[in-house]
């Protein structure tokens, strides 16, 4: 899955893909209309961040490339595609726990802040890309 040249965009199926990890210099769209809400993506090599409504939803460091960013009833999933060892944060429900997978593989269970902040790592390595499901535990 390449880089979203767009820099924000709505995909066949209804998803969000956004983020460009190659990009030297910032780069941004606001005011990007999904599903009745504003988005605003920032993104270059070294930070990719979306907002929705000026909230938080995610942000990863170093810059990636997110595709098939949905929202679910019980949580969010994505590929997300980059280079080495990102550190993503994804805007969640406060005080919450989230079962986090990475390629269908359990990673562990990880409490939200109460500010609903979710944070992991992965490993992209070779690959180059995740693909990402967090689940809430009820």
């Amino acid at each position: 899955m390449p880089v979203v040249n767009e820099l924000i965009k709505k995909e066949t199926d209804g998803s969000l893909s956004f983020g460009n990890y190659e990009l030297a210099v910032k780069s941004k769209v606001v005011d990007f209309k999904y599903e009745g809400d504003l988005y605003k993506v920032k993104t270059y090599k070294d930070i990719t961040k979306l907002e929705r409504n000026g909230v938080f939803v995610y942000e990863s460091v170093p810059g990636t490339a997110v595709n098939g960013f949905s929202f679910t009833e019980k949580g969010v999933q994505f590929v997300v595609e980059g280079t080495g060892n990102p550190q993503i944060t994804v805007g969640l429900e406060a005080d919450s726990e989230y079962k986090v997978l990475i390629d269908s593989v359990v990673v562990g269970r990880i409490q939200t802040n109460l500010g609903g902040k979710l944070v992991f790592s992965t490993e992209l390595g070779e690959k180059g890309k995740a693909f990402v499901t967090i689940i809430r535990v009820e």
